[in-house]
């Protein structure tokens, strides 16, 4: 049997990945494919308890690399336990986040040290260990739904921040340069304007899902 698809949806919050997520599951269920979707951090027993905790405001002190961790060891739980064997069995896996979004938020946006001579250097490490994390689950397709994040918060208006979102907006803005900077480094990426109506974005996706199936 051929292996599945992994098709990941990535940017800054408010972007509208949930939205696209659902979208583009509809649209290839339409078309008969199996399709499996999930969220990072989550989508298994342990992954959404370890979400509870990096997401809770009542861990306002923890510490970058306690962090990234936390969020490694959902991601291996999630691709042991949901992705690998769905894509073994054939199976389209959208996730709403993933690698890209471990990168842009805590390589670009808290710049972890994982003791590299530079940014670059830092985030190059960071991948290997992202790498180590999923095997050999990697994204088919990319998709990073790009706004401002201004555009984004507005968006959410009248929702209680988590931890993550109650960052400040510099940090917000690093996370979106750092998606675009790993966009132009892979192949697999495609940008999509998520500041267009929520039909126009999905046209865009659909574009770049038609590469894949």
């Amino acid at each position: 049997m051929p292996r599945g698809k992994l098709i990941t949806f990535e940017g800054v919050e408010g972007a509208g990945k949930t939205t696209q997520l659902e979208r583009a599951a509809a649209y290839l269920r339409l078309g008969g494919a199996d399709v499996v979707t999930a969220r990072e951090p989550g989508g298994t027993a342990v992954g959404e308890q370890v979400r509870g905790v990096l997401l809770s405001r009542e861990n306002a002190a923890m510490a970058p690399l306690a962090e990234l961790f936390l969020y490694l060891a959902a991601r291996a739980q999630l691709v042991a336990e949901v992705v690998e064997p769905a894509l073994a069995a054939g199976k389209f896996v959208l996730l709403d986040r993933y690698v890209h979004s471990t990168l842009a938020y805590q390589g670009y946006g808290l710049g972890v040290d994982l003791g590299g001579a530079s940014l670059e250097e830092n985030v190059a490490r960071l991948r290997e260990l992202c790498r180590a994390a999923v095997g050999a689950a990697w994204p088919d397709l990319i998709v990073i739904l790009d706004l401002e994040p201004e555009g984004g918060f507005a968006r959410l208006a009248g929702e209680a921040p988590d931890r993550v979102e109650a960052r400040d907006l510099e940090f917000h803005r690093r996370v979106r340069e750092g998606f675009l900077a790993l966009a132009r480094g892979e192949a697999e990426a495609a940008v999509v304007d998520a500041a267009a109506t929520e039909e126009e974005v999905f046209s865009a996706v659909r574009t770049e899902l038609a590469k894949v199936i």
